[in-house]
């Protein structure tokens, strides 16, 4: 069971592996996409996070699901030694973390509801459990980010994350929070490993704040592998990414 809708003004693809499953897991999972674009987005402005960030709405009126980010949104920051910026010129902007948060928690509702083998995947970061065949891990590739229909590395994976922050596809989005507003320019992308893709993505947007040096923040953070690219295309990854890799793949992130 494959499905693919535009969420979040992205494809977000749902493809289920069990023999058996009941098709309102998935309407369960693209439901709760809505619910979350309905808080979270800063380009609607009836969101919850609008109407706090224009003045409507006080921090004592928040949603579980605010407060629970809000909170998760600092402690990265904390652990990121700053990296991780979620307000921006007086507001909060949680979009770094929110995406890799609830698709863990979609995953978390599937396996909640009987689902074991599954791989959700929102613009390309992804949150998967399981197989897709018979013993056969999920296979994803990670796009070159110079010539985006090819892809430089595939992986298998399992019961896992992957997130790719980068520069390749929305452009300038990510700034180093001590510097200001200048581009990063030295690297182009960056995958990361995780146990979950919260994990995975939330890692991934503090380090590429990094620039060259946040491939080595990933290695030193136990439980998270990466693979990075430079703009001249070299790529430089942790220690023990090379156990994933394999050699054919089915999935693109990116």
């Amino acid at each position: 069971m494959k499905q693919m809708r535009i969420l979040w003004d992205m494809p977000i693809t749902v493809d289920i592996r069990d023999d058996e499953y009941t098709s309102g897991s998935v309407e369960a999972v693209y439901e709760y996409f809505q619910h979350i674009d309905d808080v979270f987005s800063t380009f609607k402005p009836a969101s919850e996070i609008s109407r706090f960030n224009r003045g409507e709405l006080s921090a004592d009126d928040w949603s579980t699901e605010l407060t629970e980010v809000v909170a998760l949104c600092e402690q990265t920051r904390l652990e990121t030694r700053g990296y991780f910026s979620y307000m921006r010129h007086g507001v909060i902007e949680p979009l770094g973390l929110v995406k890799g948060w609830a698709l863990k928690n979609a995953g978390d509702m599937l396996q909640m509801r009987g689902v074991n083998n599954f791989f959700i995947d929102a613009g390309g970061d992804v949150e998967l459990h399981g197989y897709m065949g018979e013993n056969i891990p999920w296979t994803v590739g990670i796009r070159d980010p110079f010539y985006r229909n090819d892809i430089v590395k595939k992986l298998f994976l399992t019961d896992c994350g992957i997130a790719t922050s980068g520069t390749y596809i929305r452009g300038y989005h990510i700034y180093n929070p001590f510097t200001g507003t200048s581009p990063i320019t030295d690297i182009i992308s960056l995958s990361v490993i995780g146990p979950n893709v919260y994990e995975a993505d939330r890692f991934a947007t503090a380090a590429f704040a990094m620039g060259r040096k946040g491939i080595e923040f990933i290695e030193s953070v136990t439980g998270l592998e990466g693979y990075q690219i430079d703009e001249r295309g070299i790529a430089t990854y942790t220690s023990g990414f090379d156990r994933f890799v394999a050699h054919y793949g089915h999935h693109w992130i990116g």
